[in-house]
């Protein structure tokens, strides 16, 4: 494969990357900041050494990527975005645990990760 076709390649993988990315993070970056100030959002998730859990941290930085060109974006950027995509869809596929979804910790842990399930 020559290095034209290759960066084509990534190209395409990067596109698709951020369509994947916008489609499943349905929050706007003031929405998601304004959740990641409550204490639900604080209360939700699996911590890090007892400190902010691991999509409490996302959350702070799925609202730099959606602020950013992507042309500024790096590689681990573009690795975050698929980690946002992979985890929001295997956890909203795992459904709330009791019957009242909108104040379930499923949907505030979804919500951290920039999906609101109740918007989809």
């Amino acid at each position: 494969m020559t290095s034209k076709a290759k960066d084509s390649d990534s190209n395409v993988d990067k596109h698709q990357a951020v369509a994947e990315f916008k489609q499943v993070v349905n929050m706007t970056p003031a929405q998601l900041e304004k959740w990641l100030d409550s204490e639900d959002s604080k209360r939700v998730g699996q911590k890090q050494d007892g400190g902010e859990s691991v999509g409490h941290e996302s959350g702070r930085r799925i609202i730099e990527l959606l602020q950013r060109p992507m042309k500024d974006l790096s590689e681990d950027d573009f690795a975050h975005m698929r980690k946002v995509v992979g985890y929001v869809r295997r956890h909203a596929a795992q459904g709330p645990t009791k019957s009242d979804s909108a104040t379930s910790d499923w949907r505030y842990s979804l919500m951290n990760w920039g999906h609101d399930p109740e918007k989809a």
